[in-house]
């Protein structure tokens, strides 16, 4: 009897070849794990993982998927953008194939991807050519309306009839027919209460021109004309068209980061052939392997590795850093940045929709589409919103129709056409949304990656930080960072000799020492009888030398007298640095300190973060010694080390379990269980791509610094969105009484409908205007 496969392996079968769904590039005749990023290899023809994952948090229902081989994930619909699918930018869960309107709030959809249309908003310029032609026409109305001189003779309500109508149902159609689909799917909204007021308005004014005789003779003037609201119909269209166009260019604003990324991709390519020949080709041709030339000045066409060369490049419209990146031979380059004081040729390894370019645009884009947890307490305000507008406007008609002063009919049309007006709840629908949009935007302009509403609006309630160390908070390679020479010997020539002899090792220490050679300018002699011992050092001939690298312990079994070290080793294990000794010809001659340099912007980083009210917990698997020393260089709160990879999301368990609200950074495959399981993961855009898939931000540049301003984005934007609920609602509060009428009484003040329409119209702009606001905060 066979035992059941394991959860966490793949079934396979025979004769299968195996692909990793990460990085399909990576394949095997056997089964196992992708030496790239740990998750288990899967038969090709089996549909792949799902690149993102579903977080489990308090009072969230919602399944949890951990990367990195922990658990074989559940097959899932696929819920990322495709080309031509539209969304509604206030309810991002409709979709459909190509443009339309939005089954809920009436509003038209908008393509999920801004390089979905090439041209101009197709609704902002519609809407544009009736806002001009409802202004040209609704302008003579308001001049005759306010010049009772010109108003005079039987031919003013027939010429007001006929500059009305098409005002009302040429530039306003669209609000009629959203308004009518609102009843049919039983979704009330803004329009609902624009074609009802509106419609209204003009109706009544149409009878009262053809038919004035059904009036009684109070509502009649000497000339028997019944008094009419053509303009008030119209500059209501005029006026919400305005508001219409105002929110299209601010919502096309929102996505002005995107656009900026998307101009970065460079048009052309010097690609050198295999014969090597240089031609100019667009950058949609390049082909993965190609190698390229990028002279000074010039941006990468496409993501890559140096094979040759050396420049510096400008990350900053990726990262957010101003300061140019050194790239050498092996070093990652990414498409759209910019090369100066350098020329390099370049291996194409990421291309169109697998380039970061793409992977970031289409992050964004998923982002400003999500929803905060905040909205759906607006949602569930606006469903019952528009059906008690129109309930408080019936009750404003029946109260003045029964007991207003005369003629109790047209003041009962006029105030509840103002109630129905004043009330329309754009400004409370943008309210939320925009604010997400713009914030999403600054965030990806500023380096900092937020794949969800969601998550931008819980990091603000983040009291506890897990960072990992390596590649967190330090720069994730060993470098040489102190040394010590006994008597005698010379620094360089010592450093020179352990060069030679680590030149022929591949381990993490040994390529400190070359490098540190290298970077001094070090000649490093030739090395011969080279000899490796597994765990504990090198020896090989130096110019007639018998030279040896290696751990304090090894060199004493190879009778090596290191007592007179012991001072200088304890010291340097005491600031988290491992202690490597040279000796030559048996005798001690230097003392090399490595360690994994802290990040240059950790430590401000740090501290800037403890005084936002975090608490930061160090979560790393080296050993205490050095995790204690670091911590204490960083004033770190606590420290847990010496944790295996499995343990680290038990830890983050915990700490939620205490109440926390916790955020887990970190870099590696090791780390996306636990940033998965965070309420806020947060991994380095330097970092392997399980990690980045597994969070919920991502810091391109891989510093800590931008979360420092990715919890600033959080406290500006949400503080934003309560600003713009604020005003929605004391805008409402206020609004609707006075359109209602409670004023007259006391003061005689009646509402006009055109007033009422100006007033919603400028509460959606100011809400627009507030929320653009945090494009100009740093």
């Amino acid at each position: 009897m066979t035992s059941p496969t394991p959860p966490d392996e793949p079934i396979t079968a025979e004769g299968d070849s195996f692909t990793c769904p990460m990085h399909p590039e990576v394949t095997s005749d056997h089964p196992g794990r992708c030496p790239k990023c740990g998750m288990f290899l899967q038969p090709d023809g089996q549909p792949p993982a799902p690149a993102a994952h579903q977080h489990t948090h308090p009072g969230q229902p919602a399944a949890h998927q951990e990367h990195g081989g922990q658990s074989a994930p559940p097959p899932q619909a696929d819920t990322g953008p495709r080309d031509g699918e539209w969304t509604c930018p206030m309810h991002p869960e409709i979709r459909q194939d190509g443009p339309g309107e939005c089954p809920i709030c009436g509003m038209a959809l908008e393509p999920v991807s801004v390089g979905v249309h090439d041209g101009p908003n197709p609704e902002l310029a519609d809407m544009r050519r009736r806002l001009r032609v409802a202004a040209v026409l609704s302008l003579p109305l308001v001049v005759l309306a306010m010049v009772p001189a010109l108003a005079v003779g039987a031919w003013v309500p027939w010429v007001e009839l006929a500059l009305s109508t098409p005002v009302v149902w040429w530039a306003g159609w669209p609000f009629f027919a959203r308004g009518a689909r609102s009843v049919a799917s039983r979704h009330l909204n803004m329009f609902t209460l624009v074609s009802l007021g509106v419609g209204a308005a003009w109706f009544y004014s149409v009878v009262a021109v053809l038919a004035p005789g059904i009036f009684p003779a109070i509502m009649r003037d000497d000339g028997g004309r019944v008094g009419v609201y053509f303009e008030a119909a119209a500059v209501i269209i005029t006026l919400v068209l305005l508001g219409q166009v105002l929110e299209l260019r601010a919502r096309d604003q929102t996505s002005g980061a995107i656009r900026a990324l998307l101009d970065l991709s460079p048009a052309t390519a010097h690609r050198i052939n295999p014969d090597g020949e240089e031609e100019e080709v667009p950058s949609a041709d390049l082909q993965v392997g190609d190698h390229c030339r990028v002279r000074p000045g010039e941006k990468i066409p496409a993501d890559g590795i140096v094979v040759d060369g050396h420049a510096y490049v400008d990350e900053s419209m990726i990262t957010g850093e101003p300061v140019p990146v050194d790239k050498n031979p092996g070093d990652r380059v990414i498409g759209g940045t910019i090369t100066s004081g350098g020329s390099l040729v370049i291996e194409a390894t990421g291309l169109g929709a697998d380039s970061t370019l793409a992977r970031i645009v289409d992050l964004v884009s998923q982002a400003q589409r999500s929803q905060a947890p905040i909205q759906g307490l607006v949602d569930k305000i606006s469903a019952v919103f528009v059906p008690v507008v129109i309930g408080i406007a019936l009750i404003t008609f029946a109260v003045w129709a029964t007991v207003g002063p005369q003629p109790r009919l047209p003041f009962a049309i006029v105030a509840a056409v103002s109630v129905l007006i004043i009330a329309c709840p754009c400004a409370l629908g943008l309210a939320t949304p925009m604010s997400i949009m713009v914030g999403v935007g600054r965030g990806a302009r500023d380096g900092v990656l937020v794949k969800n509403a969601e998550a931008l609006e819980r990091l603000q309630k983040i009291d506890t930080l897990v960072v990992d160390k390596t590649g967190t908070l330090t720069q994730g390679h060993p470098s040489l960072v102190d040394q010590k020479v006994v008597a005698g010997h010379h620094a360089e020539i010592v450093l020179a000799m352990a060069a030679a002899v680590e030149s022929g090792s591949e381990h993490p220490l040994a390529r400190a020492i070359v490098d540190a050679a290298r970077e001094r300018d070090v000649t490093v002699p030739t090395a011969t009888a080279f000899t490796a011992h597994p765990g504990g050092g090198v020896e090989a001939l130096v110019d007639g030398h018998q030279v040896m690298v290696g751990s304090p312990a090894f060199l004493t079994t190879q009778h090596a007298d290191t007592t007179p070290l012991t001072d200088d080793i304890d010291a340097f294990r005491r600031q988290g640095a491992t202690a490597v000794i040279v000796t030559v010809d048996g005798q001690p001659a230097s003392i090399l300190a490595i360690a994994d340099p802290l990040k240059p912007t950790t430590a401000q980083a740090i501290d800037d973060l403890r005084h936002r009210g975090m608490r930061i917990v160090m979560l790393t698997g080296d050993n205490a010694t050095t995790a204690h020393a670091i911590a204490d260089e960083l004033h770190i709160d606590e420290v847990i080390a010496d944790v295996l990879p499995d343990q680290k999301h038990g830890h983050v368990q915990r700490f939620q379990e205490q109440g926390h609200t916790v955020a887990m950074a970190g870099d590696g495959v090791n780390d996306a269980p636990a940033l998965a399981g965070a309420d806020v993961g947060v991994a380095m855009g330097t970092g392997t791509d399980v990690a980045i898939e597994s969070a919920d931000v991502t810091l391109l540049g891989g510093d800590l610094a931008a979360l420092v301003k990715a919890r600033d984005l959080s406290v500006d934007t949400m503080r934003n969105i309560k600003q713009n609920l604020l005003f929605a609602f004391i805008y409402n509060v206020i609004g609707i009484p006075i359109a209602a009428g409670v004023l007259y009484p006391a003061f005689g003040w009646l509402l006009s409908p055109m007033i009422a329409a100006a007033a919603m119209a400028l509460s959606s702009v100011s809400v627009i205007t507030n929320s653009l606001r945090l494009r100009r905060h740093h």
